[in-house]
């Protein structure tokens, strides 16, 4: 196993993810700036943050794979999120679990950080995920 998962006792308990990763692999995958657009660069879910993170997700597992990794290989998620309030956690975790099984992501998530931010690169960006995978 390449990825081991783990909150140890005394850390804050429960949390939608893990607080450790452990990589043991060799090569190492990092997949950056994935948003909500579709292969040919249109907008995928204008104004939504739920399916724009459901969306950015999978463009994240195409990156993943395209490294010969998928979530399982995962050890941290980084997501970026325009004008963030806690009252966009409901919409943001829905954008996730919207695709949990479709793509395969661990439950609990692996490490994750959500960074709230002014704006990112085009009005349209909500989100932006970056994924960090071991492999062997």
């Amino acid at each position: 196993m390449t990825v081991q998962l783990l909150s140890p006792e005394g850390m804050f308990q429960p949390v939608p993810y893990h607080h450790v990763s452990i990589g043991t692999g060799s090569r190492q995958v990092h997949v950056a700036g994935q948003i909500a657009r579709d292969a040919e660069g249109n907008p995928v879910a204008t104004g939504d943050l739920t399916g724009q993170v459901a969306q950015a997700l999978r463009n994240t597992a195409r990156g993943l794979a395209g490294a010969g990794a998928d979530f399982s290989d995962v050890v941290r998620l980084r997501f970026f999120v325009t004008g963030w309030r806690p009252e966009k956690m409901a919409g943001f975790m829905a954008g996730i679990e919207r695709v949990t099984g479709e793509l395969g992501i661990p439950q609990p998530l692996p490490p994750v950080s959500l960074i709230g931010i002014d704006y990112l690169f085009e009005p349209d960006v909500l989100v932006e995920v970056e994924a960090f995978a071991v492999l062997d």
